[in-house]
């Protein structure tokens, strides 16, 4: 039995589809992220999920028991959830100590057991030593650590995230990234993350689900998003991504100026659009030096990055641009002539 269940979710405001149709399955102990630019639906399906918000159509099941219907709704306190907001959320007027008990107190459970389990959650986020602090003697990081003991020591069913490290600093964000992750890691808490960020959703998920105008895209581990995206919009959206626009027939594939061979999932005949990284193309001086496809190209632009040189290079006799990177001791001037490998295994043809 699944543990978490969306059946056919639509959330409508007039004649606006917030939410159109969606369909999600989590497993017990499962971390699935709702990715997706702003508007997408990703945080209205999170509050449907929490209850703070009754879907138009469609059902939300948790352990086989309806939480969500059009005809009526489990209020969020109800639904044995923790949700943990942008801005942390947590109570100034407490220590640290007291943020992460009050929910413990809620529950009437006696004071010994609220003071050993509060002290044991403490000590896993390493927040332990600033138990009598106030969230005003705190960082941004150290209050998001709060807001994850007091959501994870009353034990929930489902953990629910919002956007959590928003407020954060790049260096702060990348952080709490894996330590999110080794939280999940050591309680197991089947969790429904919701991010913009498609470098969060790889870190922390074992799933993601790529969302757009209302609806998923697809849905998958991060290595598949990655590495076979189905749509255009997944490909885009995920990493950066090169859409060469070509003809398939008689066994390969023409690209304008060149042809490769056809690939693995490309329609037979007619239009074809493949998605190809920067990373999974070589440059090189010498033709056939790596025995794949290749194409001369000149070097029309390139930026230096630190960990890696950004080219945009044209194929002889067309007008195409393509992205490809290559490694800090890889340079390349403008306008020097090249040879571009392919690695067919690296490129998919997407709808």
């Amino acid at each position: 039995m699944s543990k978490l269940l969306l059946r056919g979710i639509e959330k409508r405001y007039g004649e606006v589809a917030a939410v159109a149709g969606l369909d999600l399955e989590l497993r017990e102990g499962e971390f699935v992220s709702l990715l997706g630019p702003s508007g997408c639906g990703k945080t209205t399906t999170l509050r449907m999920i929490a209850g703070f918000i009754e879907p138009t159509a469609g059902t939300i099941e948790m352990n086989g028991q309806v939480l969500s219907s059009p005809s009526g709704a489990l209020p969020p306190e109800k639904r044995q959830m923790s949700m943990i907001f942008q801005s942390y959320a947590v109570w100034p007027n407490m220590t640290v100590g007291e943020n992460v008990a009050f929910g413990l107190e809620l529950r009437k459970l006696p004071r010994e057991d609220i003071r050993r389990r509060v002290g044991e959650i403490l000590e896993v986020v390493h927040m332990g030593h600033l138990a009598a602090r106030y969230p005003a003697e705190l960082s941004g990081g150290q209050q998001q650590r709060v807001a994850l003991a007091r959501a994870i020591v009353i034990q929930p069913q489902v953990l629910l995230l919002d956007e959590p490290l928003s407020n954060l600093d790049a260096n702060l964000r990348e952080e709490m990234r894996f330590e999110i992750r080794r939280l999940h890691d050591e309680f197991r808490i089947t969790t429904v993350y919701v991010t913009h960020d498609q470098a969060e959703a790889m870190v922390t998920s074992d799933r993601i689900a790529v969302m757009n105008l209302g609806r998923i895209e697809q849905v998958a581990d991060p290595h598949t998003l990655y590495n076979r995206p189905k749509t255009r919009f997944v490909a885009g959206f995920i990493g950066r991504t090169n859409f060469i626009e070509g003809n398939a027939g008689n066994g390969q594939i023409a690209f304008g100026s060149f042809a490769l061979p056809a690939l693995e999932g490309a329609p037979a005949s007619g239009k074809v659009t493949v998605s190809v990284r920067p990373q999974s193309m070589r440059l090189s001086r010498a033709q056939g030096a790596n025995g794949r496809p290749q194409v001369a190209v000149t070097i029309a632009e390139r930026a230096y990055l630190g960990e890696f040189w950004d080219y945009v290079v044209t194929p002889a006799d067309s007008a195409m641009k393509l992205r490809v990177t290559t490694p800090p001791l890889e340079i390349y001037q403008v306008g020097e002539s090249a040879w571009l490998a392919f690695d067919p295994n690296q490129m998919t043809p997407i709808a």
